[in-house]
């Protein structure tokens, strides 16, 4: 009989630790799948000197818990039950609000795409938001789509600062509008100061074609379509957490990272053309 080696097996090329105490954290246990997956993406990106730019602070988490519980209350007291309300629309409305919606969108998507260098998908959206908007009907039908013009992913200021090399800042919770970070704020003021071209014929100008009421009526419809697309993700989410507060934040920065560094795993939330997968379940 041979002889059992000693001799430890040395393995080639390169391999990241997953200490225990991670695996058997609280904050592990609570993510799925999905998330862990783009957990280990971030994990096999560090590199020893990179942990201020993957794992985001939660500064004020005192504080964040507390706006975190006020937008809980404000969520089931007039978001959730205006979603469920928009959920009674036929199909047809939905899918037009949320094309129309998207379409806007292509208005901050395309110059972010020039800043980040990506010619091609601007040239597409660019093509997108000029054949939508007239053929579509200011976008309500996608029309694009059936000259082969697919849609691409949405861009903004907070991602292209991400594409830079800034990282994230603190994460905090503002009042009524969510989860966000230092850097995304500044996306977000980015955005307010120059950056939206539909800010800017709308609240900036209020030309007589279009009223600052019609740019905060799309935010408001933006917000309430995507609650209403989902409803059982957010309502599943909530009973599997332990800690709701975590999980969303934790949701939040993996999305986010995973929008900057053009991962393609998503998460459980649905995208702005799923109102038909959503009818058929």
């Amino acid at each position: 009989m041979g002889r059992y080696s000693k001799r430890k097996k040395r393995y080639g090329g390169q391999f990241a630790l997953i200490p225990f105490r991670i695996i058997d954290s609280d904050a592990y246990r609570v993510l799925r799948p999905p998330e862990r997956a783009v957990y280990f993406q971030m994990y096999r990106r560090f590199n020893g000197n990179n942990n201020g730019y993957i794992e985001v602070k939660d500064c004020f988490e005192k504080v964040n818990r507390g706006i975190f519980a006020f937008n809980q209350v404000v969520d089931k007291a007039i978001f959730k039950p205006l979603a469920k309300g928009y959920r009674m629309f036929p199909q047809p409305i939905r899918s037009g609000t949320s094309n129309a919606l998207s379409n806007l969108s292509n208005v901050v998507t395309i110059p972010n795409n020039v800043l980040q260098g990506q010619f091609k998908d601007a040239g597409v959206n660019t093509a997108r938001f000029v054949i939508n908007t007239t053929l579509g009907i200011a976008g309500i039908f996608d029309v694009a789509s059936y000259y082969g013009l697919n849609k691409r992913d949405k861009e903004d200021y907070g991602q292209t600062l991400g594409a830079w090399g800034a990282g994230p800042g603190c994460y905090f919770i503002l009042p009524v509008l969510g989860p966000t970070t230092v850097r995304d704020s500044i996306g977000s003021v980015i955005t307010l100061i120059g950056g939206d071209a539909w800010y800017n014929v709308t609240v900036v100008n209020d030309t007589q074609y279009f009223s600052e009421a019609d740019y905060y009526i799309s935010r408001v419809l933006d917000g309430i379509d995507f609650r209403a697309k989902n409803l059982e993700s957010f309502d599943s989410l909530e009973k599997s957490s332990v800690d709701l507060y975590a999980s969303v934040r934790s949701l939040y920065l993996q999305d986010r990272y995973r929008k900057i560094q053009n991962i393609d795993e998503t998460t459980d939330t649905l995208s702005d053309d799923d109102w038909e997968e959503l009818d058929s379940q």
